[in-house]
């Protein structure tokens, strides 16, 4: 009983460095998500960090329309970024987690 209880103690660390290491590598997958109109582009990473914007002059005329490109498109990035991260994160720990019984609805 006590050996299994280490085992899966050890499984469960094993797990979540599995976990630090996907969210260290998600700093490194890029996302970009670009206006309808492509006259504003947003590059975040897979953690949510926000890295370049690139914006139409077109756009810089109008500080209202800027405004509200800005907004629209980094959420979008936002959502899509968390959508990669949860998605990658879900995946590593429900890969490691230990067999135990009654605790199968997490598989």
């Amino acid at each position: 009983m006590f050996g299994d209880m280490m085992r899966m103690m050890g499984k469960l660390k094993e797990t979540q460095k599995k976990v630090e290491d996907t969210k260290e590598r998600l700093h490194g997958v890029l996302i970009d998500t670009n206006s309808q109109d492509h006259k504003l582009k947003v590059t975040i990473t897979a953690n949510r960090t926000l890295k370049s914007i690139d914006i139409d002059d077109e756009l810089l005329q109008d500080k209202e329309m800027l405004e509200d490109y800005l907004i629209l498109t980094i959420n979008k990035a936002i959502t899509r970024a968390t959508e990669v991260h949860e998605t990658e994160v879900a995946a590593v720990a429900k890969e490691g987690m230990p067999n135990i019984p009654g605790m199968d609805m997490f598989k």
